[in-house]
Protein backbone atom coordinates (compact mmCIF):
# COMPACT_ATOMS: atom_id res chain seq x y z
CA UNK A 1 0.00 0.00 0.00
CA UNK A 2 1.37 3.42 -0.91
CA UNK A 3 1.77 6.13 1.68
CA UNK A 4 -1.34 8.29 2.01
CA UNK A 5 -1.21 11.81 3.43
CA UNK A 6 -4.25 13.76 4.57
CA UNK A 7 -4.63 17.40 5.52
CA UNK A 8 -6.80 19.15 8.09
CA UNK A 9 -9.88 19.77 5.87
CA UNK A 10 -10.03 16.06 4.97
CA UNK A 11 -9.49 15.05 8.59
CA UNK A 12 -12.26 17.32 9.89
CA UNK A 13 -14.64 15.99 7.25
CA UNK A 14 -13.89 12.38 8.22
CA UNK A 15 -14.38 13.15 11.92
CA UNK A 16 -18.05 13.86 11.28
CA UNK A 17 -18.46 10.11 10.82
CA UNK A 18 -16.61 9.11 14.01
CA UNK A 19 -18.20 8.66 17.44
CA UNK A 20 -15.12 10.05 19.15
CA UNK A 21 -16.36 9.67 22.73
CA UNK A 22 -17.19 6.00 22.15
CA UNK A 23 -13.80 5.41 20.52
CA UNK A 24 -11.92 7.03 23.40
CA UNK A 25 -13.99 5.15 25.98
CA UNK A 26 -13.17 1.83 24.30
CA UNK A 27 -9.51 2.84 24.20
CA UNK A 28 -9.39 3.50 27.94
CA UNK A 29 -11.06 0.16 28.63
CA UNK A 30 -8.57 -1.70 26.40
CA UNK A 31 -5.68 0.13 28.09
CA UNK A 32 -6.77 -0.96 31.57
CA UNK A 33 -7.26 -4.52 30.31
CA UNK A 34 -3.60 -4.67 29.30
CA UNK A 35 -4.33 -4.78 25.58
CA UNK A 36 -2.33 -1.65 24.74
CA UNK A 37 1.42 -1.11 24.52
CA UNK A 38 2.31 2.48 25.48
CA UNK A 39 5.93 3.43 26.23
CA UNK A 40 6.73 6.45 28.44
CA UNK A 41 6.00 9.88 26.98
CA UNK A 42 8.80 11.59 25.09
CA UNK A 43 8.94 15.33 25.49
CA UNK A 44 11.03 18.40 24.88
CA UNK A 45 10.47 21.38 27.18
CA UNK A 46 11.55 24.90 26.22
CA UNK A 47 11.92 27.99 28.41
CA UNK A 48 12.61 30.89 26.05
CA UNK A 49 10.09 31.14 24.57
CA UNK A 50 8.06 28.76 26.76
CA UNK A 51 6.87 25.70 24.90
CA UNK A 52 6.78 21.95 24.73
CA UNK A 53 6.82 19.16 22.20
CA UNK A 54 5.31 15.78 23.12
CA UNK A 55 5.80 12.41 21.47
CA UNK A 56 3.21 9.77 22.36
CA UNK A 57 3.14 6.39 20.69
CA UNK A 58 1.95 2.81 20.98
CA UNK A 59 -0.39 0.18 19.61
CA UNK A 60 -3.41 -1.91 20.52
CA UNK A 61 -2.60 -5.59 20.25
CA UNK A 62 -4.02 -7.43 17.24
CA UNK A 63 -5.19 -4.27 15.48
CA UNK A 64 -3.92 -2.72 12.24
CA UNK A 65 -1.72 0.19 13.24
CA UNK A 66 0.93 1.42 15.57
CA UNK A 67 0.79 5.20 15.94
CA UNK A 68 3.29 7.93 16.69
CA UNK A 69 1.80 11.31 17.59
CA UNK A 70 3.90 14.48 17.72
CA UNK A 71 2.28 17.62 19.11
CA UNK A 72 3.65 20.98 20.18
CA UNK A 73 2.40 23.84 22.32
CA UNK A 74 4.08 27.25 22.27
CA UNK A 75 1.92 29.62 24.29
CA UNK A 76 3.38 32.92 23.11
CA UNK A 77 2.71 32.18 19.44
CA UNK A 78 -0.45 34.25 19.58
CA UNK A 79 1.75 37.34 19.85
CA UNK A 80 3.14 36.38 16.45
CA UNK A 81 -0.25 35.71 14.91
CA UNK A 82 0.46 31.96 14.92
CA UNK A 83 -1.51 29.05 16.40
CA UNK A 84 -0.25 27.89 19.80
CA UNK A 85 -0.34 24.21 18.80
CA UNK A 86 0.74 22.04 15.89
CA UNK A 87 1.31 18.37 15.21
CA UNK A 88 0.80 15.27 13.12
CA UNK A 89 0.10 11.55 13.48
CA UNK A 90 1.98 8.72 11.79
CA UNK A 91 0.31 5.34 11.22
CA UNK A 92 2.50 2.28 10.67
CA UNK A 93 1.34 -1.21 9.77
CA UNK A 94 1.61 -3.59 12.74
CA UNK A 95 2.24 -6.39 10.25
CA UNK A 96 5.04 -4.90 8.13
CA UNK A 97 6.19 -1.78 10.00
CA UNK A 98 5.65 0.25 6.83
CA UNK A 99 4.40 3.82 7.18
CA UNK A 100 0.91 3.78 5.64
CA UNK A 101 -0.52 7.12 6.61
CA UNK A 102 0.28 10.64 7.77
CA UNK A 103 -2.45 12.80 9.27
CA UNK A 104 -1.35 16.44 9.11
CA UNK A 105 -3.90 17.42 11.74
CA UNK A 106 -2.03 20.50 13.11
CA UNK A 107 -2.80 19.31 16.63
CA UNK A 108 -6.55 19.24 16.02
CA UNK A 109 -6.98 15.52 16.71
CA UNK A 110 -5.11 15.92 20.00
CA UNK A 111 -7.59 18.62 21.01
CA UNK A 112 -10.56 16.49 20.00
CA UNK A 113 -9.44 13.34 21.78
CA UNK A 114 -8.62 15.37 24.91
CA UNK A 115 -12.10 16.90 24.94
CA UNK A 116 -13.68 13.49 24.37
CA UNK A 117 -11.76 12.09 27.33
CA UNK A 118 -13.27 14.82 29.49
CA UNK A 119 -16.72 13.71 28.38
CA UNK A 120 -15.92 10.09 29.27
CA UNK A 121 -14.72 11.10 32.74
CA UNK A 122 -17.88 13.14 33.36
CA UNK A 123 -20.09 10.33 32.09
CA UNK A 124 -18.93 7.99 34.86
CA UNK A 125 -17.94 10.36 37.67
CA UNK A 126 -20.03 13.54 37.54
CA UNK A 127 -23.20 13.88 39.63
CA UNK A 128 -26.44 12.87 37.94
CA UNK A 129 -27.88 16.36 38.28
CA UNK A 130 -25.44 19.14 37.34
CA UNK A 131 -26.54 22.66 38.24
CA UNK A 132 -23.68 24.62 36.73
CA UNK A 133 -20.53 23.76 34.78
CA UNK A 134 -17.32 25.60 35.61
CA UNK A 135 -14.55 25.95 33.05
CA UNK A 136 -11.04 27.15 33.81
CA UNK A 137 -9.48 28.39 30.59
CA UNK A 138 -11.08 30.39 27.79
CA UNK A 139 -8.93 28.94 25.01
CA UNK A 140 -9.43 26.16 22.48
CA UNK A 141 -9.61 23.33 25.02
CA UNK A 142 -11.89 25.30 27.30
CA UNK A 143 -14.32 25.53 24.39
CA UNK A 144 -13.97 21.94 23.21
CA UNK A 145 -14.37 20.43 26.68
CA UNK A 146 -17.71 22.20 26.97
CA UNK A 147 -18.84 21.17 23.49
CA UNK A 148 -18.10 17.51 24.16
CA UNK A 149 -20.01 17.62 27.47
CA UNK A 150 -23.26 18.26 25.57
CA UNK A 151 -24.26 14.56 25.24
CA UNK A 152 -23.28 13.84 28.86
CA UNK A 153 -25.43 16.43 30.63
CA UNK A 154 -28.44 18.61 29.90
CA UNK A 155 -26.87 21.45 31.91
CA UNK A 156 -26.17 24.51 29.77
CA UNK A 157 -25.46 26.96 32.63
CA UNK A 158 -21.71 27.73 32.55
CA UNK A 159 -19.31 29.92 34.50
CA UNK A 160 -15.93 30.36 32.81
CA UNK A 161 -12.71 31.72 34.27
CA UNK A 162 -10.03 33.42 32.19
CA UNK A 163 -7.01 35.70 32.45
CA UNK A 164 -8.54 38.78 30.87
CA UNK A 165 -11.97 40.12 30.01
CA UNK A 166 -11.27 40.32 26.28
CA UNK A 167 -10.76 36.56 25.94
CA UNK A 168 -13.74 35.92 28.22
CA UNK A 169 -16.01 38.12 26.10
CA UNK A 170 -14.96 36.24 22.97
CA UNK A 171 -15.54 32.89 24.70
CA UNK A 172 -19.01 34.03 25.79
CA UNK A 173 -19.91 35.05 22.25
CA UNK A 174 -18.63 31.81 20.71
CA UNK A 175 -20.16 29.38 23.22
CA UNK A 176 -23.53 31.12 23.53
CA UNK A 177 -23.71 30.46 19.80
CA UNK A 178 -23.59 26.75 20.71
CA UNK A 179 -26.56 27.04 23.03
CA UNK A 180 -24.88 27.63 26.40
CA UNK A 181 -25.73 30.34 28.94
CA UNK A 182 -22.27 31.75 29.68
CA UNK A 183 -21.21 33.90 32.60
CA UNK A 184 -17.60 34.94 33.08
CA UNK A 185 -15.25 35.64 35.98
CA UNK A 186 -11.61 36.29 36.77
CA UNK A 187 -12.17 35.11 40.36
CA UNK A 188 -11.28 31.41 40.57
CA UNK A 189 -13.07 31.00 43.90
CA UNK A 190 -16.43 31.75 42.25
CA UNK A 191 -16.05 28.61 40.13
CA UNK A 192 -15.61 26.43 43.22
CA UNK A 193 -18.55 28.00 45.06
CA UNK A 194 -21.01 27.93 42.16
CA UNK A 195 -20.22 24.83 40.06
CA UNK A 196 -20.57 21.10 40.61
CA UNK A 197 -18.84 19.95 37.41
CA UNK A 198 -15.51 21.72 36.97
CA UNK A 199 -13.02 21.34 34.12
CA UNK A 200 -9.52 22.81 34.38
CA UNK A 201 -7.99 23.42 30.96
CA UNK A 202 -4.96 25.66 31.55
CA UNK A 203 -1.16 25.38 31.51
CA UNK A 204 -1.01 26.68 35.11
CA UNK A 205 2.02 25.86 37.26
CA UNK A 206 0.31 26.73 40.54
CA UNK A 207 -3.08 25.64 41.92
CA UNK A 208 -6.24 27.36 40.73
CA UNK A 209 -8.48 25.56 43.24
CA UNK A 210 -8.02 24.64 46.90
CA UNK A 211 -9.51 21.87 49.02
CA UNK A 212 -11.32 24.25 51.37
CA UNK A 213 -13.27 25.67 48.41
CA UNK A 214 -14.63 22.41 46.98
CA UNK A 215 -18.30 21.70 47.68
CA UNK A 216 -19.71 18.28 48.52
CA UNK A 217 -20.78 16.43 45.35
CA UNK A 218 -18.38 18.22 43.00
CA UNK A 219 -16.67 16.48 40.11
CA UNK A 220 -13.42 17.91 38.72
CA UNK A 221 -11.81 16.92 35.43
CA UNK A 222 -8.23 18.23 35.43
CA UNK A 223 -6.62 17.99 32.01
CA UNK A 224 -4.13 20.85 31.78
CA UNK A 225 -1.26 19.31 33.76
CA UNK A 226 0.47 17.15 31.17
CA UNK A 227 4.06 17.84 32.27
CA UNK A 228 5.77 17.42 35.67
CA UNK A 229 5.87 21.20 36.20
CA UNK A 230 2.18 21.95 35.66
CA UNK A 231 -0.29 21.96 38.54
CA UNK A 232 -3.92 23.15 38.50
CA UNK A 233 -5.24 21.61 41.75
CA UNK A 234 -4.20 21.91 45.37
CA UNK A 235 -3.02 18.38 46.34
CA UNK A 236 -5.43 18.59 49.27
CA UNK A 237 -8.31 18.27 46.80
CA UNK A 238 -7.17 14.79 45.83
CA UNK A 239 -6.69 13.93 49.50
CA UNK A 240 -10.28 15.06 50.17
CA UNK A 241 -11.81 13.31 47.15
CA UNK A 242 -13.79 10.08 47.48
CA UNK A 243 -12.66 8.88 44.04
CA UNK A 244 -9.44 9.80 42.23
CA UNK A 245 -9.21 8.53 38.65
CA UNK A 246 -6.20 8.47 36.35
CA UNK A 247 -6.25 7.96 32.61
CA UNK A 248 -2.96 6.07 33.09
CA UNK A 249 -1.55 4.91 36.42
CA UNK A 250 2.03 4.86 35.13
CA UNK A 251 1.84 8.33 33.57
CA UNK A 252 0.08 9.85 36.56
CA UNK A 253 3.05 9.01 38.77
CA UNK A 254 5.35 11.17 36.63
CA UNK A 255 3.11 14.13 35.70
CA UNK A 256 -0.24 15.73 36.44
CA UNK A 257 -2.28 16.29 39.59
CA UNK A 258 -1.78 12.79 40.98
CA UNK A 259 1.99 13.17 40.64
CA UNK A 260 1.85 16.47 42.56
CA UNK A 261 -0.39 15.03 45.28
CA UNK A 262 1.67 11.86 45.77
CA UNK A 263 4.89 13.86 45.84
CA UNK A 264 3.46 16.17 48.50
CA UNK A 265 2.39 13.25 50.67
CA UNK A 266 -1.31 14.13 50.37
CA UNK A 267 -2.26 11.07 48.32
CA UNK A 268 -1.38 7.39 48.39
CA UNK A 269 -1.06 5.91 44.91
CA UNK A 270 -3.13 2.92 46.09
CA UNK A 271 -6.19 5.19 46.22
CA UNK A 272 -6.03 5.92 42.48
CA UNK A 273 -8.24 4.02 40.03
CA UNK A 274 -7.68 3.91 36.29
CA UNK A 275 -10.49 5.38 34.24
CA UNK A 276 -10.62 2.23 32.10
CA UNK A 277 -11.38 0.15 35.19
CA UNK A 278 -14.13 2.58 36.20
CA UNK A 279 -15.65 2.12 32.74
CA UNK A 280 -15.45 -1.67 33.06
CA UNK A 281 -16.56 -2.01 36.70
CA UNK A 282 -19.75 -0.14 37.73
CA UNK A 283 -19.00 -0.52 41.44
CA UNK A 284 -15.97 1.77 41.01
CA UNK A 285 -18.03 4.67 39.67
CA UNK A 286 -19.70 7.48 41.63
CA UNK A 287 -22.19 5.92 44.03
CA UNK A 288 -23.84 9.02 45.53
CA UNK A 289 -24.51 12.67 44.80
CA UNK A 290 -22.42 13.66 47.83
CA UNK A 291 -19.14 12.19 46.66
CA UNK A 292 -16.26 14.39 45.51
CA UNK A 293 -14.58 12.96 42.42
CA UNK A 294 -11.46 13.93 40.48
CA UNK A 295 -10.26 12.70 37.09
CA UNK A 296 -6.64 13.50 36.24
CA UNK A 297 -6.22 13.33 32.47
CA UNK A 298 -2.58 13.50 31.39
CA UNK A 299 -3.28 12.31 27.82
CA UNK A 300 -2.53 8.71 26.86
CA UNK A 301 -1.32 7.42 23.51
CA UNK A 302 -4.27 5.02 23.27
CA UNK A 303 -6.44 8.09 22.66
CA UNK A 304 -4.25 9.06 19.70
CA UNK A 305 -4.29 5.49 18.42
CA UNK A 306 -8.08 5.29 18.54
CA UNK A 307 -8.86 8.61 16.93
CA UNK A 308 -6.19 8.42 14.22
CA UNK A 309 -7.13 4.86 13.22
CA UNK A 310 -10.83 5.76 13.06
CA UNK A 311 -10.18 8.81 10.90
CA UNK A 312 -7.69 7.01 8.64
CA UNK A 313 -10.08 4.08 8.11
CA UNK A 314 -12.83 6.45 6.97
CA UNK A 315 -10.47 8.38 4.69
CA UNK A 316 -9.25 5.14 3.08
CA UNK A 317 -12.70 3.47 3.32
CA UNK A 318 -11.39 0.47 5.23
Amino acid sequence: MSLQIFTIPEIKSALKNVDVVEAIEKGFAAYSQGKVVVPPVGELLFSDPPGELHIKYGYIKDENFSVIKIASGFYENSKLGLPTGDGLMLLFSQTTGILEGILLDEGYLTNVRTAAAGAVAAKYLAPNIIHRIGIFGAGVQGRMQLTYLKPVTTCRDVLVWGLNQEELDLYKKDMEGEGFDIRTTMDAEKIAFNCDLIVTATPSRSPLLYASQIRIGTHITAMGSDTPAKNELDPGILEKADIVAADSMSQSLSRGEIFQAVRSGKLKSEKVIELGNIILQPELRRQSEDQITVADLTGVAVQDIQISAAVFNILTKK
